[in-house]
């Protein structure tokens, strides 16, 4: 596990950003966090490390997935509103989950069961006003390594 403290909303993007010039075809990404705490911000700043207008991103909390093409497929899922987690299926999930493109997930705890072997865990904090407490977690030897990588990155930044 590493924890990142992010003072700014700048430095969430950045954060993000990073990582997602690190990700692979098939990585999972699964943020919790309470309302406000950074989610969409950082998924903007994934977008941005792959290729995509940061300013196209929006929270998919209506829609349920947003799709974003770049330099990898991002799919970007807030499952918020779902009213059960078998709903996914509905929403054909496996293409996403095991596709070829990077998937993040906003409020993923309530889906946990459809998660793959192999992802990253994101808790985000409020702390106080901009400053946000980002816990990564990474399950997989994979995700293990990009973590590491993220975190050499960050202290050279």
């Amino acid at each position: 596990m590493w924890t990142y403290i992010s003072e700014t909303p700048a430095a969430t993007m950045k954060l993000g950003q990073e990582l997602g010039k690190l990700l692979q075809p098939g990585d999972f990404l699964a943020l919790n966090g309470q309302l406000g705490s950074g989610k969409t911000l950082f998924v903007k700043g994934l977008a941005t490390g792959l290729n995509i207008n940061p300013e196209l991103v929006t929270s998919p909390t209506f829609a349920f997935i947003q799709e974003y093409s770049g330099s990898l497929p991002l799919y970007h899922f807030d499952v918020y509103r779902l009213d059960y987690p078998e709903q996914l299926e509905d929403l054909g999930y496996e293409d996403y989950f095991f596709g070829r493109g990077v998937t993040v997930v906003e409020w993923a705890e309530q889906v946990a069961e459809y998660w793959p072997g192999q992802y990253l865990l994101i808790q985000f904090e409020r702390i106080h006003d901009d400053t946000r407490r980002l816990c990564l977690k990474p399950h997989g030897v994979m995700m293990e390594q990009c973590v590491a990588q993220l975190k050499e990155r960050m202290r050279v930044c």
